[in-house]
């Protein structure tokens, strides 16, 4: 049996029948309006200075349609050579491209108990949701289409990929306004309903603090389903963290509830041992997860409730320009 009982894992829940089903249409609260607008407005110039051309730089390969092939030419790119046609007639022929944007961009939103959780100002719920409208808005900028999905342990709501601001503040305050109907999380039911819903080629944006159960096994039960997905789509990660969650204050006993549980445990924190055991378990399923994501290849995008999220999306833009990935 663990030392430390409050640390220990529930079993996963299993995901309910995957189904677009949203709440009942009822009245948005003005607070969410409000909070809808002042993310625009802060996004706006983000998106207009920095992100609209770095995401186009990024992701302008991925609706490259072939036209037709034609002789080398010196300044060619030699990944382009097409080695078939070059072996038929013996000089070099490349293959040449027209760019076929409209892309199709889905927003995973893990809305769990664990997102709403925050002590630097905003919840993870809410920096997820600014996230989000960058990203949303990038895409539109670039004539691209976003859709959502809002998941817990099961698909909680959808909302099919279309274009334009209207939708996008659409998207921005749905994140916002939901309520969950469950308080767990399973990523790979949300994977696999995203890769379903999407005939071609897409951009799967998961956005989520990915610590659900089994984070510490040696190959999580939804790595599995990670690497079948990025196979077909390109998968990036957005995780969102508090620093408050990686480690225990030294304020004596202090009554914890799982947010995904329900559960109740009182930890006397005063013990230098029990700090530094749920420091070390909380590290341990950072670099877990951590470690699946480089396994199967899908980049990461690491966000804190109390830092500026501009300089990690902007590294995230500049090392796939480096890479010249996808």
């Amino acid at each position: 049996m663990s030392p430390l009982p409050f640390l220990r894992r529930r079993a996963a829940p299993a995901i309910a029948p995957a189904a677009a089903a949203p709440q009942a249409r009822e009245a948005v609260p003005r607070d969410v309006m409000r909070q809808v607008r002042l993310i625009e407005l802060r996004t706006r110039g983000l998106v207009a200075s920095l992100f609209s051309g770095e995401y186009h730089s990024v992701f302008r390969g991925q609706g490259m349609e072939f036209a037709e092939v034609r002789e080398y030419q010196a300044g060619d790119d030699v990944r382009n050579i097409d080695w078939n046609v070059t072996a038929r007639i013996g000089v070099p022929y490349v293959k040449k491209h027209i760019e076929e944007r409209e892309l199709t961009v889905m927003l995973l939103v893990d809305l769990s108990g664990s997102e709403q959780f925050g002590t630097r100002g905003r919840f993870k719920a809410e920096l997820a949701a600014e996230i989000a409208a960058v990203l949303a808005l990038s895409a539109v900028r670039n004539n691209d289409r976003v859709g959502l999905i809002i998941f817990t342990d099961r698909i909680e709501h959808v909302v099919p990929p279309r274009k334009g601001r209207r939708h996008v503040l659409r998207l921005i305050r749905d994140v916002l306004a939901f309520r969950p109907k469950s308080q767990g999380t399973d990523v790979a039911g949300a994977l696999d309903y995203a890769a379903r819903l999407l005939p071609h080629r897409g951009i799967l944006f998961v956005l989520s603090d990915f610590v659900p159960a089994g984070a510490l096994q040696e190959t999580p039960a939804w790595e599995k389903t990670l690497k079948l997905v990025a196979q077909r789509h390109d998968v990036v990660a957005v995780r969102v963290s508090d620093e408050a969650e990686e480690r225990l204050p030294d304020a004596g006993v202090l009554m914890l509830r799982d947010p995904e549980t329900g559960e109740l445990v009182g930890i006397d924190t005063s013990s230098e041992e029990v700090r530094t055991l749920y420091a070390e378990r909380i590290a341990a399923e950072r670099a877990s997860v951590r470690r699946v994501f480089r396994r199967v290849g899908v980049d990461e995008i690491e966000a804190r409730t109390g830092a500026s999220y501009v300089v990690p999306l902007l590294a995230f833009f500049r090392r796939r320009e480096r890479q010249g990935r996808r």
